[in-house]
């Protein structure tokens, strides 16, 4: 092939390239923006972040295939030989995955936050008292009134039912009551 049979090629590869970029810088600035509005915990969002970063480079490398001539069937038949196989090694472990998109939906809809404490009403499991200490990929780290630290699947936390004991003191009011006080002494 020659350099001007290429310049096209190579063309729509850097424009993919760009916007690929362009539309992850905005995404992450979005997750970003809502980890803030939300009070999210930073370890949190860098674990999301690496999800849509993971998303983005799949998405090029698949569209940079097809730009650069393979067939779409044969891109096809390799993706989803891949995905059988992986669909077969994660058969047995299908709660991993479980987990995993559990732990993303938490991130953009769980109402608690690190350091409340709740009651997960669960026939099998004790109902005191626990307060958040952690929200990881595959589960949540809990602690009990006695100290104990308790992992529970976060799969098992979206279907169960959760009653808020109390919130943790966020940010936000801390700033909300530093405002008041600073309004208090001025006047």
């Amino acid at each position: 092939m020659t350099f001007e049979e290429l310049l096209p090629k190579i063309i729509y590869s850097a424009v993919s390239i760009l916007v690929i970029l362009i539309v992850q810088g905005v995404a992450i600035k979005l997750v970003n923006r809502f980890a803030k509005n939300q009070e999210r915990v930073e370890n949190r969002t860098t674990l999301i972040k690496k999800y849509f970063n993971f998303a983005f480079v799949f998405l090029l490398v698949f569209w940079n295939i097809l730009i650069w001539g393979v067939r779409f069937s044969d891109v096809g038949l390799v993706f989803s030989s891949v995905f059988a196989i992986i669909g077969v090694a994660l058969f047995a472990q299908w709660s991993i995955l479980s987990n995993i998109t559990s732990g993303i939906i938490m991130f953009f809809t769980f109402p608690f936050k690190i350091g409340d404490t709740i009651k997960i009403h669960d026939k099998d499991f004790f109902a005191e008292p626990l307060t958040i200490e952690d929200i990881n990929a595959f589960q949540t780290l809990l602690k009990s009134e006695k100290g104990e630290l308790l992992c529970y699947p976060n799969n098992m936390i979206l279907q169960k039912g959760i009653t808020l004991v109390s919130q943790s003191i966020r940010m936000e009011d801390n700033e909300n009551k530093e405002d008041k006080n600073l309004t208090k002494t001025h006047d």
